[in-house]
């Protein structure tokens, strides 16, 4: 399974959306190089204050384009890095896959999925409705969180827009992807 990245961002402060660059460097146990959430222990202010001491396992955050587009169709105005997002996908279905998937990006960067991103409140900072738009419900009623899902860096290298993604499931049993 393979698929591609759109586009690479990052922002060196706690701000919700990050701005778009040309390429990003992702470092081994640390995240995405100057951006305000990498390190080995939570960089995330609400996890920070609950326990600072807890590992990161929020080092770079995954959306799929197709969410943008999704979203886009139903009258939101949304961009790549804008949801927060370090990476933007496009042809992997990110919220299918089991938890423990390495995904290398381009030549060289590995990731390793840990959870979903569980929105938050700031969404609506962007456009009013767009929290209860990236949460949906399955037909046994179960929450679906489709604001993409996090990572950790396992192998460094340098990311960029149009860079090929390919997918390394882990072996069964697997475990579904939880917020983290």
């Amino acid at each position: 399974m393979t698929g591609r990245v759109v586009a690479v961002s990052r922002s060196p402060s706690h701000t919700l959306s990050k701005r778009n660059e040309p390429v990003i460097e992702l470092r081994a146990g640390l995240g995405v190089a100057g951006d305000a959430h990498a390190g080995p222990t939570v960089k995330h202010r609400s996890r920070v204050a609950r326990d600072p001491h807890q590992p990161n396992l929020r080092q770079v955050h995954l959306i799929h384009a197709e969410l943008h587009e999704e979203l886009r169709a139903r009258g939101f105005t949304v961009h790549p890095g804008q949801m927060g997002e370090n990476i933007t996908t496009a042809d992997i279905d990110l919220l299918g896959l089991p938890a423990g998937t390495r995904l290398r990006l381009g030549p060289d960067a590995i990731v390793e999925l840990t959870g979903l991103r569980n929105p938050c409140q700031q969404l609506e900072q962007i456009q009013t409705g767009l929290l209860r738009a990236v949460l949906d419900r399955d037909a046994a009623g179960k929450l679906i969180r489709k604001a993409g899902v996090m990572a950790v860096v396992v192998a460094s290298g340098l990311v960029r827009p149009g860079d090929v993604i390919t997918v390394a499931v882990p072996a069964p049993p697997h475990r579904p992807l939880a917020p983290v």
